[in-house]
Parts: C-alpha cells; structure tokens; sequence
C-alpha cells in the first residue's frame, strides 16, 4: 500500500503531483525545485543558492517520512546549464559526505518556473 508524503516544511507541488510515495520501505521523491516553503517564493541567485534551496526541501520532505540525507539511494539532477555543474556539486556534496548515492546530472532545456536547478530522489528505510 502506498503512502503519501506531505509536509509544509517543503515546496508545495505546483502542479498534480505530491512531494513523495512510500511504497513499503521505499521512498520516491519528487523533483524538488528552489522555491521557498515559507514564502512560496522562487529562491534568487543563481545554482548555489538554487540548489541549496532544492537540498533543503528534499531534506524536509526526508524528514516527513522519517529519514535522512543517509537513506538516499539515488538522484536525479536536472540542471539547464552543464557549466554551473561544478557549484552545484559543491553545494550537493555538503548533503552527501559519507557514501553518496548514485546519480545521474542532465541538462535540460527548461525547468518549471525556469528555474535553473531541479532534484529528485529515492531512499530506502
């Protein structure tokens, strides 16, 4: 059976999705982009603080399911310009400092809101 994952502590979903499905042990998170929980506003700034944002919203979602940065088996980064990959990284790998999870980073054309930075991910509990 599945279990839908809410908190107000994360970006609401801005279209016909929810933050994130438990199903048994497994987490599945939905692309997290910056917008800020407590305003709802886009964060400013460019893939620093984009993606710092994003960390900080797929750690609350995480959180709701009562897990952590160590259960995520895997990523998905969406970025639309490769050349900001290596702030992003830097900023990625302050959440990841112990075995990191798998991953794959795509660039992209246009994210919603056009932001520059969008995570999803998977954890196990």
């Amino acid at each position: 059976m599945k279990e839908i994952i809410k908190t107000l502590k994360a970006a609401q979903p801005v279209g016909p999705y929810n933050q994130a499905v438990k199903v048994g042990n497994m987490l599945y998170v939905s692309g997290q982009i910056p917008l800020d929980p407590a305003t709802g506003e886009l964060v400013t700034g460019g893939v620093p603080e984009q993606t710092r944002m994003v960390m900080q919203n797929l750690g609350a979602i995480l959180e709701a399911a009562g897990m952590e940065f160590s259960n995520v088996i895997k990523c998905s980064i969406f970025i639309t310009d490769m050349k900001e990959f290596p702030k992003l990284n830097e900023v990625y790998a302050e959440y990841f400092e112990d075995d990191p999870p798998a991953r794959e980073t795509i660039q992209v054309g246009a994210l919603p809101k056009f932001v520059d930075v969008e995570i999803s991910c998977i954890a196990v509990g």
